[in-house]
């Protein structure tokens, strides 16, 4: 049987996939094991940063595969203490990270964080968490929890207790639901799943101000619009708030599975050993990639690539004047387009165009390819969306 027989036999069928096998990549292009190419704008959910075939990542994962993959956490390790060392290096607010292995364990970690923060130092009850309307946060029950879409919570109800929502970018909602039984406030400062839509900063300053009053932490989820995404190492510098918990992971370690949660000195204070842990997170392996991804994203020139490719991107997509494309909105190469039709048969359609598309929601395409394209790739991204738009509308 072929790979798509074989899927469709032996796994459980939780992914629509496209009729195709990826096998190859190099750059921003992917091909299958037909010989067909795709321009990605997709780097697999804004996880590939650096592209596919970097001469850097294969050569340190070469000599990391070469050395022990995995020591546990019972046990120190270069790689993981060095990566923590250049991430609150180059974070102005935070002082410590804990490793994790994805996203949504680092939502978890985030929230597990902040009721024993309050626990600590406030007593009992202040357990309570806000979120806000088209946020995503993660499918595990805690962080599904935080992610107020019925389609993913319903089939698993009933979920953790104690998370209320706000309307996003709404000041008096986030007041109305903000009181002294919140221990804390999550958000994306760039929304992904929810449609690419960018917190006002006023909305910030607002919730920094609200949290303080309430002796509530602030947390940004970042696991999708950090790590150079939108032109600043994390979205939030773009607006001069500081976090109390930050979570990361996605294009941490350009495709390896990794998530990291930094905290204030006055955070990890509360933590102990015994108190939160994982098997694999941090393992020299993964770290060791990792560096490499923080060190070259942190670039001034590599952020300053990203912020002119994705001011292009986005000024291109406006000057196309389709009539399917009724906003571009987002910051950097995290772009959403909001279309008057529905967004899957677009996506569909791009594969015949050999270019990979994303939604974000019923009505939004999301581009984030790597963080390494060119003004001439964009270009050619262009043409291909035009031409699929073209067949669908």
């Amino acid at each position: 049987m072929n790979p798509i027989e074989l899927e469709q036999k032996y796994l459980v069928h939780a992914y629509n996939r496209p009729p195709f096998v990826l096998a190859d990549g190099q750059g921003v292009w992917l091909e299958d094991t037909e010989g067909n190419r795709y321009l990605d704008l997709v780097a697999g959910i804004a996880v590939s940063a650096l592209g596919y075939g970097d001469a850097e990542i294969a050569e340190t994962i070469c000599a990391a595969g070469q050395k022990p993959l995995h020591y546990s956490n019972l046990y120190h390790n270069e790689p993981m203490a060095r990566l923590a060392a250049r991430l609150v290096e180059i974070t102005p607010f935070a002082d410590r990270v804990h490793f994790q292995n994805s996203g949504t364990e680092s939502t978890e970690a985030a929230m597990k964080f902040a009721r024993k923060f309050a626990r600590t130092h406030f007593g009992e009850g202040k357990t309570n968490i806000v979120a806000f309307t088209g946020a995503f946060h993660g499918r595990t029950m805690g962080a599904l929890a935080a992610t107020p879409r019925e389609k993913y919570q319903k089939p698993y109800l009933p979920l953790m207790p104690g998370v209320r929502f706000a309307r996003y970018n709404d000041i008096e909602s986030a007041a109305a639901a903000i009181d002294d039984s919140v221990c804390a406030v999550i958000l994306e400062p760039i929304q992904g799943e929810g449609g690419i839509h960018p917190a006002a900063e006023a909305f910030l300053v607002a919730l920094r101000e609200l949290t303080h009053q309430h002796n509530a932490l602030l947390i940004f989820d970042e696991v999708q619009c950090g790590v150079g995404r939108t032109g600043a190492f994390w979205a939030h510098q773009h607006f001069g708030v500081l976090p109390d918990i930050l979570c990361s992971a996605k294009p941490l370690a350009n495709g390896l599975p990794i998530g990291a949660v930094l905290v204030t000195e006055r955070v990890a204070d509360v933590i102990h050993p015994g108190d939160h842990g994982t098997t694999f997170a941090g393992g020299p392996f993964v770290t060791s990639v990792a560096n490499v991804v923080v060190d070259r994203i942190s670039e001034p020139a590599f952020l300053a690539h990203v912020q002119e490719t994705g001011a292009y991107f986005q000024q291109r997509l406006q000057d196309l004047g389709n009539p399917h494309i009724t906003e571009v909105r987002g910051r950097g190469l995290m772009l959403g387009v909001q279309l008057d039709m529905p967004a899957a048969p677009v996506v569909q359609a791009g594969y015949k165009q050999g270019l990979l598309l994303l939604n974000a929601g019923a009505d939004v395409l999301r581009l984030v390819p790597p963080l390494i394209i060119s003004k001439d790739e964009i270009d050619t991204a262009l043409d291909r969306l035009a031409a699929t738009l073209a067949e669908v509308g």
